[in-house]
């Protein structure tokens, strides 16, 4: 085990070696998670992940609207 002088300077060299990584990787969830939003509702502007999920919404919130196009053959 290290001690002393030499594992302060094996920290100091872990926390530069981890924010290095962090700042390399830069991997954020919010915006993954809003680049996965592909579909977005004509009416109310809402973003859906796959068309199924489109449809299904498009068909509880909006019934007395038309169909979009890419809708149609949609398997709900």
């Amino acid at each position: 085990m290290a001690r002393g002088h030499q594992k302060i300077q094996s920290q100091q060299k872990n926390a530069k070696k981890q924010a290095e990584q962090k700042k390399k990787q830069g991997h954020d969830q919010k915006a993954a998670a809003k680049a996965a939003l592909v579909f977005t509702c004509a009416v109310c502007r809402t973003q859906m992940p796959d068309p199924k999920t489109f449809k299904q919404h498009f068909e509880s919130k909006h019934p007395k609207a038309p169909m979009p196009p890419e809708l149609v053959d949609v398997q709900a």
